[in-house]
């Protein structure tokens, strides 16, 4: 398996030593730490070894473990509520552009992410000319 990094970037310098984590979890695809900036108590980040900015950037064989080791994180850290969430540039809130996945435990109202939903309401065939436009890309 290829793996592809970069010297200029903060996550590929976690990865690699160069500078200290906390280490939860580390595999040969994806390493998982907590984030030292927490939304609440367990807010943990997971990382692929390969760097890419953004998810589809990244080839799928490096990205198979996230959402299984999400699973496992938030077991281990005995959580009920949290929220996963995965940014894609600067828009998007993107931080650092290395993709990473955030587990952010929701132990009440005030602690985790807060999160708005602008809900659109577009038309049915609107909507059926987009799925249908995605769908033959696929």
């Amino acid at each position: 398996m290829s793996y592809k990094t970069d010297d200029n970037c903060l996550f590929c310098k976690i990865i690699a030593g160069k500078i200290p984590s906390f280490k939860l979890l580390d595999t040969d695809k994806t390493y998982a730490f907590l984030d030292i900036g927490p939304l609440s108590k367990g807010h943990c980040l997971l990382i692929p070894k390969y760097h890419g900015e953004r998810l589809h950037d990244v080839p799928e064989e490096h990205l198979s473990e996230l959402l299984p080791l999400a699973t496992r994180l938030a077991k281990a850290l005995d959580v009920q509520d949290y929220n996963i969430l995965q940014n894609n540039g600067a828009i998007a809130h993107q931080e650092v552009k290395h993709v990473h996945v955030h587990l952010i435990p929701k132990p009440n109202e005030k602690e985790g992410l807060g999160v708005s939903w602008p809900q659109q309401h577009p038309d049915k065939e609107e909507l059926k000319a987009l799925a249908e436009r995605v769908a033959s890309r696929l």
